[in-house]
């Protein structure tokens, strides 16, 4: 009987940035194991997008961002494998997991159409090991033919697959925020968007919800799920999770304000637009 001869997987990595400088090399480093590496660029100002377009191994594509389902999928009609792997540029692949990544996708009984990674989430240098973040996973590596992101969610996407998915052992390295100021600001971002997810599921803003969610956020990654072992850094971390909760409620609030000025014909915009984001249609 011939046995079927195992072949390196094809995999286009997949990225999306912003003003990453500080990250990408590392990322793209980290992931020279794959057939083709394309960048999905939200015109970056701080040379990101130039550091790109010199790489040999990149192919960078400039795209308006809108939000990161939107973004993920333009990203997914630009790979030219079946097998993709979505990374960040504050991610990394180390050598265990990129090992692993490989053998499953050689092995020519496979049936899986996607994985879900663990990370390892660094902050401040140090990693994390409770907090909350301590069961986090995503799907990282899938087939294209086989899922897609739901436009359901603006926001920590969930990716729709077809057949059957597995969990690797190895766990991504996540240097997720280095410090107290770059986390705050992608919180801030984050709670602006599910403010407009939660506008366009008619969930409405309430002042208890206000108050009540942000603490019990915070209360049960400190207390429930450990967050006071990682110290003064778990403090921290907990402390700006529950803030991505109180701009949610703040941004949905300013939405409603918006929405029923526009309904008496008293049109009041912000600066930043919410109503127009909420109202406009997801690709």
């Amino acid at each position: 009987m011939r046995v079927p001869q195992k072949e390196t997987p094809e995999i286009s990595a997949l990225i999306i940035t912003y003003n990453e400088i500080e990250q990408i090399a590392a990322c793209i480093e980290s992931i020279d194991f794959v057939s083709e590496i394309v960048v999905v660029d939200s015109y970056s100002t701080d040379g990101t997008y130039e550091y790109l377009q010199a790489h040999p191994r990149v192919r960078v594509i400039r795209h308006a961002f809108r939000n990161f389902t939107a973004q993920k999928n333009f990203a997914l009609m630009h790979a030219r494998h079946d097998w993709v792997l979505f990374i960040d540029a504050d991610e990394r692949i180390p050598a265990g997991l990129r090992d692993e990544i490989l053998g499953e996708l050689s092995n020519p009984g496979n049936e899986t159409n996607a994985y879900w990674f663990y990370r390892k989430f660094m902050f401040c240098g140090k990693p994390l090991r409770f907090s909350g973040w301590q069961t986090d996973k995503n799907i990282r590596l899938f087939r294209r033919s086989k899922a897609r992101y739901s436009s359901e969610r603006i926001v920590h996407e969930r990716l729709e697959v077809e057949g059957q998915t597995a969990c690797l052992s190895e766990r991504m390295i996540h240097y997720c925020y280095q410090g107290y100021s770059d986390y705050k600001g992608k919180m801030q971002l984050y709670g602006q968007m599910k403010a407009l997810e939660a506008f366009r599921k008619n969930r409405r803003f309430t002042y208890l919800k206000w108050v009540v969610k942000p603490l019990w956020r915070f209360l049960f990654n400190f207390i429930c799920r450990l967050g006071f072992l990682d110290g003064y850094r778990g403090l921290v971390i907990c402390f700006l999770g529950a803030l991505e909760d109180v701009q949610r409620y703040r941004v949905l609030r300013l939405i409603e304000r918006e929405y029923r000025a526009a309904q008496y014909s008293l049109p009041r915009l912000s600066k930043k637009g919410f109503l127009v984001s909420a109202l406009t249609p997801q690709q």
